[in-house]
């Protein structure tokens, strides 16, 4: 994998990457001054969790008309975009409009505890195309992907205070998409944010008493059963879990236990690039009416602490919205309002829908 670093206008790093030599203009940006943004967090106390507030955000682009796309490499200088021309597949710059920021500072002073919302937000672009998206993208090039993510797991993690590093993907306007350039996002915190803190304390407790990860044992009971399973390789598997909250819920994880992205091995990352390539032309392909299926995409890891954490197991969790192909699914009042997610399709028969996908004929 080539890397190479540049320094926006407005003081952002720009991380160009490919696998071949890099080659390109000087990093363009937006705007030339820095915003210096400053979130803040404030507790809420009867969820016992923080809440980040950003108000800059709401000066981001929102679904910007086709000729302005801010994720396309500049070809106007006197409208520069995000990315400069240049001969590179993939980059990844500092958020301009970021939820956290690791200079963020004195919060305000409220009826509940405030924090400054220390922590750090990028935009991973992965493609100058922007009519590609992960499902077109061949094999070789998802395996630079998981490159980049797993090296961008490994410096943020390394910096002061990241004790936690989550990169995502919203994919379509039913899931929120302001852009829709094919990208994804990375959020490190200084904590371990809710859902993933309850994962990681069950996978310890499991782990303490039976001294395997609880992950790796739902994988092989899912193996053995078969009755879930999407689609498997020699090392990596996707599955609709047993427990799962939405129809077609699949997760992806390497069947031996990984804490994180940076402990895969070579043909963990290969057999990742083909599952999940599998899984996203199932997905793509489900309903003939809706060829770009959307979802939101995240991978739950190990904490960056500078503590092993062997009871963690590397996963990436799919949130499609849908039931069928003309019924979403929202988390709405049992679930937003009591925490009780009611689900009215069984994850076996949306298993079998996605086992039925044929998609040899595009691998």
């Amino acid at each position: 994998m080539q890397r190479k670093t540049l320094v926006k206008p407005d003081g952002r790093a720009l991380h160009l990457y490919s696998r071949t030599e890099i080659s390109s203009d000087p990093a363009p940006s937006p705007g030339a001054d820095a915003l210096h943004p400053n979130p803040h967090l404030r507790w809420h106390p009867l969820r016992a969790e923080w809440v980040t507030y950003a108000a800059q955000r709401q000066g981001r682009p929102f679904l910007p008309p086709a000729d302005y796309n801010p994720l396309a490499p500049t070809t106007n200088p006197e409208f520069p975009t995000e990315l400069p021309q240049g001969d590179f597949e993939i980059a990844v710059f500092d958020n301009r409009f970021p939820s956290l920021a690791l200079a963020a500072h004195d919060p305000p002073d409220s009826i509940v505890p405030t924090s400054a919302g220390i922590g750090h937000c990028e935009v991973v672009v992965f493609s100058q195309d922007a009519s590609d998206s992960l499902t077109k993208m061949g094999l070789g090039k998802l395996e630079l992907l998981i490159e980049v993510w797993t090296e961008r797991y490994k410096t943020i993690g390394a910096l002061e205070h990241i004790k936690y590093v989550m990169p995502f993907e919203n994919r379509g306007v039913e899931m929120g998409v302001t852009l829709h350039h094919p990208h994804g996002q990375i959020y490190a915190y200084d904590h371990v944010p809710p859902v993933p803190a309850r994962e990681l304390e069950q996978q310890q407790r499991f782990f303490d008493a039976h001294s395997r990860g609880l992950l790796e044992d739902i994988i092989g009971k899912e193996l053995e059963s078969n009755e879930r399973v999407v689609v498997r390789s020699a090392t990596v598997i996707a599955f609709i879990p047993a427990f799962a909250r939405y129809p077609y819920e699949v997760w992806i994880a390497p069947i031996r236990a990984a804490p994180s992205l940076t402990e895969l091995t070579d043909d963990e990352r290969k057999d990742l690039a083909l599952v999940l390539k599998t899984v996203l032309l199932k997905f793509d392909n489900l309903f003939e009416s809706r060829p770009i299926f959307p979802y939101l995409m995240v991978m739950h890891q190990a904490p960056t602490d500078g503590h092993a954490h062997p009871e963690a197991h590397f996963h990436m969790e799919f949130y499609p919205p849908y039931r069928t192909k003309d019924k979403l699914k929202y988390l709405a009042g049992t679930e937003l309002g009591a925490g009780l997610v009611a689900m009215d399709v069984l994850p076996e028969d949306k298993a079998a829908d996605l086992r039925a996908v044929d998609v040899s004929s595009w691998l």
